[in-house]
C-alpha cells in the first residue's frame, strides 16, 4: 500500500512539475524551419534597404576577397534534414552556398523558390570533397550522385547574420 502511494505521489509530482503555466516555450530552431508557410524573417532582424544585385556581388568578389552587406536572390535549393544551408544560382552559372552564423537558425525546408534578402558576408573558397558530399548528402542526392564528387571545387560562400524570405506572389 505505501509503495502504491510513493508510486502514485511521484507520478502526479512528475505531471505537475512539466507543465509550465502562463509562460511561453520557444520553438527550437529546427521546428522552425518546418513551418507551413517559408516566408519570414530568421536569425538578426534586418530590413531590405540597401540591397545589391547578385551581379553586383560577383563583379565585387572578383576584385576583392569578401563582400560585406545585403543581397537579393531567389532560393534555389535549402538543405532537407534542418534547413541549415540553401543555395543560390549565381548569373556567371554557379551557385552559392548560405550558411547561417554560429549554426544559430535555419530557414524553412519547403522555402526553395522563394525571393530571400540575405545580410552577411559572401567570399570565394575551395569546399573539400568530403564537404561537398556531405551538402550532397543534406540535398537528397543518391549514392551514386555523391560517389561522382571527386575533386575540391572553388564556390561562393555567404555566412548569413539575417534571411528574410519574401512571400511569393
Amino acid at each position: 500500500m505505501k509503495k502504491t502511494f510513493i508510486y502514485t505521489l511521484m507520478i502526479v509530482l512528475a505531471g505537475f512539475s512539466c507543465q509550465q503555466k502562463g509562460t511561453e516555450v520557444a520553438v527550437p530552431a529546427a521546428e522552425e524551419a518546418k513551418s507551413e508557410t517559408a516566408a519570414g524573417k530568421f536569425g538578426a532582424d534586418i530590413n531590405d534597404t540597401g540591397v545589391v544585385t547578385l551581379v553586383e556581388l560577383v563583379t565585387e568578389l572578383e576584385s576583392k576577397d569578401e563582400f560585406q552587406g545585403k543581397v537579393v536572390g531567389q532560393i534555389k535549393e535549402v538543405c532537407s534534414k534542418k534547413g541549415c544551408w540553401m543555395t543560390i544560382d549565381l548569373p556567371n552559372g554557379q551557385t552559392m552556398r548560405v550558411t547561417f552564423k554560429d549554426y544559430g537558425f535555419f530557414v524553412p525546408l519547403n522555402s526553395s523558390g522563394y525571393q530571400v534578402v540575405i545580410e552577411g558576408i559572401a567570399t570565394k573558397k575551395v569546399t573539400d570533397v568530403e564537404t561537398l558530399r556531405h551538402y550532397a548528402q543534406d540535398a537528397g542526392k543518391s549514392k551514386e550522385e555523391i560517389e561522382k564528387i571527386t575533386e575540391s571545387r572553388q564556390e561562393y560562400a555567404f555566412e548569413a547574420v539575417g534571411v528574410i524570405i519574401k512571400e511569393n506572389a
